[in-house]
């Protein structure tokens, strides 16, 4: 699951790029289900790594709870800046 979510980073990252922008904003789902404890974010920074490797440095970040079907998740707002 980890993985496939990298990938869909690592795409995303090089259309923007594709299409000359210089700025991505990218939404990314913890995949824990107990967003309420403190740990690793699991498949977060697998997304972040994937979409760096694509030449974008991480600019800035925020965070949200909401709920989905499956439960309360957290989502990260990230803004990568080409290098």
């Amino acid at each position: 699951m980890n993985q496939a979510k990298a990938e869909v980073a690592t795409r995303e990252a090089q259309k923007a790029y594709q299409q000359g922008r210089q700025v991505l904003t990218f939404k990314i789902i913890e995949a824990n289900v107990s967003h309420r404890t403190t740990g690793v974010m699991t498949g977060v920074g697998e997304q972040i790594e994937a979409i760096e490797a694509e030449g974008w440095a991480l600019y800035n970040m925020c965070a949200a709870e909401g709920k989905a079907l499956s439960g309360d998740r957290s989502a990260l707002i990230c803004l990568f800046r080409r290098r």
